[in-house]
């Protein structure tokens, strides 16, 4: 027995329309697409092989969603890879997908040829009050993906209800309803944070008149409307940045000379920033962030490991959201924290304190980097932390950001071995490689998995790849890739003619 959204989007293609199905996560967009691919009849084999071959190595999830677009149906989510997205988009607008199940992260910013727009729910988990309303304006996102102007001439948006008294609700709360106001950014502090830090490294904020003149003209002073509090809030700021040496006041007075006309008036202290500050702002990074890198690299030495490092960067607002730790997941990773407790670089904090769950998170999210850089597979990284391809991406690209930012801020301070062990690790976060491979990453063209071909073979350094000879090599990585190794070494290419031994590195040696 098919259910309502099954039968709507049955519906949607038999009148030879297209259809986005809003579902509340990403296991439920899979799942109903796959329910959905079982009950059509269409059959687009070349598009199977188009999504495969978007992936390097396609994982378990590649593999449900080329099924599913075999039979016109797909799942799009943020778990996705870029490439897989493109594509799907670029075939609904041909026509050639006539569903896709998808998160609301589909639901801004694109113009799609949707007839219908099919909201499964409109509650969203949120934490520990459990399964609360979604806001009125992403209602309106989503439905207003239906019908678009340049496709259709009308369009509709149908929410599935449970019952009777829900049916009501959602009329009253959302057809009814009145979008929510749009508040500035400025108030939550992260944001004002790096902005203030941001003016007054740029020289548009020069002392704390300039500082007052300037938020009062923002959308978030009108807003607030309470011009002391907001001063209030910007002082505290002030004091926080200057306490962690992002910037410094100096009075613009000379203390040995006051001219007549300054006689009576109070010193207008000049604003700016440090050196520190202003790398720091150059780099994007939330000041608090920085203040918490640079504790932490105090706290490395020898004795700390990769796992040091990329539990420092997991524990950043910056790397949020962060992997979850699921009930059934709360042993394991406790017995993991236990294991790597000595390389942590900061205390674990008290289980009643509110950062706590960011902080095991932090645990979850560092061993899923620690398994990549130990060269384990997406399906591996699927099945184990819940991290689909798009996100692992995603990831990467911020631990890799991240880790340049805490090298740069070593940097100013002159940790040599610190700069050394963070640009190791940017490599292997980069090649997904365990630190032996490092010496052959150097290469052009190698990664983790050609780079562990050749150390199985006993090719371990550039210096073992310089003795091997081109036909050895060819055998390995094939014919051209092992000429542009040689290439890159600065050595000539030369042919050597079948049976010929001199100077070749038998297989049996590697």
């Amino acid at each position: 027995m098919i259910d309502d959204t099954q039968r709507l989007a049955l519906e949607t293609i038999e009148m030879n329309k297209q259809a986005l199905i809003f579902t509340p996560s990403r296991a439920s967009a899979e799942k109903t697409a796959e329910d959905i691919a079982k009950l059509t009849k269409f059959s687009l084999p070349e598009l199977e092989q188009e999504i495969l071959k978007a992936a390097t190595t396609p994982t378990r999830q590649c593999r449900r969603l080329s099924h599913c677009l075999t039979k016109g149906i797909a799942f799009h989510h943020a778990g996705l890879l870029e490439a897989q997205k493109q594509l799907i988009e670029q075939e609904f607008r041909k026509g050639t997908i006539k569903i896709i199940c998808c998160t609301p992260t589909l639901s801004a910013g694109l113009s799609m040829p949707a007839f219908r727009v099919i909201i499964k729910s409109l509650k969203r988990f949120s934490g520990s009050w459990g399964m609360d309303w979604i806001p009125v304006l992403e209602y309106m996102q989503m439905a207003g993906r239906a019908g678009r102007p340049e496709y259709e001439a009308f369009g509709e948006a149908i929410t599935i209800a449970k019952d009777k008294p829900e049916q009501e609700e959602i009329y009253e709360r959302y057809v009814c309803g009145v979008p929510e106001d749009i508040y500035s950014k400025l108030a939550v502090e992260p944001v004002l944070r790096t902005y203030l830090l941001s003016l007054i490294a740029s020289g548009i904020i020069r002392n704390q008149k300039g500082m007052t003149d300037f938020f009062t003209k923002t959308f978030w002073a009108h807003q607030f409307k309470d011009l002391p509090k907001l001063e209030s809030i910007l002082a505290k700021m002030l004091t926080l940045l200057e306490s962690w040496k992002f910037i410094e006041k100096n009075s613009t007075h000379n203390n040995l000379f006051i001219s007549a006309s300054n006689l009576g008036k109070p010193n207008e202290e000049k604003i700016q920033a440090t050196q520190l500050g202003k790398r720091v702002s150059e780099l994007y990074l939330d000041p608090l962030t920085a203040r918490a890198l640079l504790d932490r690299l105090q706290n490395l030495n020898h004795t700390k490991t990769s796992f040091s490092l990329l539990q420092m960067v997991s524990h950043t607002l910056e790397m949020r959201p962060l992997l979850t730790v699921k009930v059934k997941e709360q042993d394991k990773i406790q017995e993991e924290l236990v294991k790597r407790y000595d390389l942590l670089l900061q205390e674990e904090p008290s289980a009643f304190d509110p950062e706590y769950d960011d902080f095991i998170n932090s645990i979850k999210t560092a061993l899923f980097f620690e398994g990549w850089i130990d060269e384990k597979d997406e399906d591996y990284l699927l099945e184990t932390f819940d991290i689909r391809p798009g996100e692992i991406k995603v990831k990467l690209d911020r631990a890799d950001w991240l880790l340049y930012a805490a090298e740069e801020l070593a940097k100013i301070h002159a940790w040599h071995e610190h700069t050394k062990e963070i640009a190791k690790l940017r490599i292997r976060i980069k090649h997904g490689a365990k630190e032996e491979l490092l010496p052959l990453l150097k290469l052009k063209g190698i990664g983790r998995v050609r780079g562990r071909r050749l150390f199985a073979h006993g090719l371990k350094d550039l210096g073992d790849i310089k003795k091997a000879d081109l036909t050895s090599l060819s055998q390995i990585l094939g014919k051209a890739v092992a000429e542009d190794i040689k290439k890159q070494l600065g050595e000539e290419i030369i042919e050597v003619p079948k049976g010929t031994r001199k100077g070749q590195l038998s297989m049996e040696k590697f």
